[in-house]
């Protein structure tokens, strides 16, 4: 193996990466770009030596979602692309749980996290005890879970859900009742779109409980932009918009609708790596950043695959659990697209 490069800035590394600072220019102070330029081409020679695959959540920095990233999207995308993945090295830019679930879908494959602190408020809310209380409670009722939490919750789950397919995998169940963990918010938006009877828990995302239904109306008034939400936003936010739906789902929206002006009620990075794709759109960011999601830096990406380190692993009793419940998921959105 080749000695592993050091992150140098080169005179010639804007001419040799002209395309992606242009992308780049619109989405981040112009003072950042060489900075950004010397670890984004030391992390694609490192990819190259240890063949090793970056996979990015859509709500990364755009030097790294653009930068580096081989595979993009929400969580259902990288889960996706995780059971499908060749690499031998898989690094997960994103949250612990993501990184988890890498490893399910991929056992074979080294998965590293660039930061092993990368949490989630909602994964953080509820515990693999709290799912077996529930069981206890609601003998028979079958229980969906959201993504964002740790293997040992997903293990104990009949299947997962991500925003994009909830609706979906909770329909699917074919039961009048359904156990729904952990995002109260995702529950009732979801709850308000079919007639299964939801039983909830009290988690949210810190990022989308922040949002205020006055503040997607103080938007409209000032800037008179579409109002685009996450449904894992109250349903007091959701109500005022015109379009609720996951990250791949806005994306799509977008498209087709190609709004003046648009405000994207969500994480901030959502609307930068957007930005890039639909240049004739004004995004208005009232916006909230994920503090754990900004723990992913170059650096540490850098650090990561240098150094081989902050391997995920997950015990394989759980692990089995785990993926069960996800291959669920991903089998109930193969007979969706059939």
């Amino acid at each position: 193996m080749n000695a592993v490069p050091e992150p140098t800035w080169h005179a010639d590394l804007e001419q040799r990466y002209a395309d992606l600072v242009r992308t780049l220019e619109p989405l981040l102070p112009c003072l950042e770009i060489p900075f950004h330029l010397a670890w984004i081409d030391a992390i694609r020679e490192l990819k190259r030596q240890r063949g090793a695959v970056v996979m990015a959540h859509s709500y990364q920095s755009p030097e790294i979602f653009h930068g580096i990233a081989d595979v993009t999207g929400d969580s259902l995308a990288l889960a996706q692309a995780a059971a499908d993945c060749e690499a031998d090295t898989i690094v997960l830019c994103g949250v612990h749980f993501m990184a988890e679930s890498a490893k399910v879908l991929a056992p074979g494959k080294r998965v590293l996290i660039p930061d092993p602190e990368a949490g989630c408020s909602l994964a953080a809310s509820i515990t693999a005890a709290d799912v077996r209380a529930l069981r206890s409670r609601y003998p028979g009722v079958p229980v969906v879970t959201y993504v964002n939490t740790s293997a040992a919750v997903k293990a104990e789950s009949d299947a997962c859900c991500t925003s994009a397919n909830a609706l979906q995998v909770v329909e699917a169940m074919g039961a009048e009742r359904v156990i729904f963990l952990p995002d109260r918010y995702l529950g009732l938006n979801i709850a308000q779109q079919t007639q299964v009877e939801l039983i909830l828990w009290h988690g949210a995302c810190e990022v989308h409980e922040r949002f205020s239904a006055e503040d997607a109306r103080d938007v409209r008034r000032r800037f008179d932009a579409r109002i685009v939400a996450h449904p894992e936003c109250t349903p007091a936010v959701t109500a005022e918009a015109d379009f609720v739906g996951s990250t791949t789902a806005m994306g799509a929206w977008l498209e087709k609708e190609q709004p003046e002006r648009v405000a994207l009620i969500t994480e901030c990075s959502m609307a930068d790596n957007l930005r890039a794709r639909f240049p004739g759109v004004q995004f208005i960011k009232p916006c909230n950043l994920c503090p754990h999601m900004k723990r992913i830096t170059l650096q540490n990406v850098y650090e990561c695959l240098r150094d081989l380190r902050h391997e995920v692993d997950v015990e394989p009793q759980v692990a089995e659990g785990a993926r069960r419940a996800l291959a669920r998921m991903l089998a109930i959105g193969r007979r969706e697209r059939v």
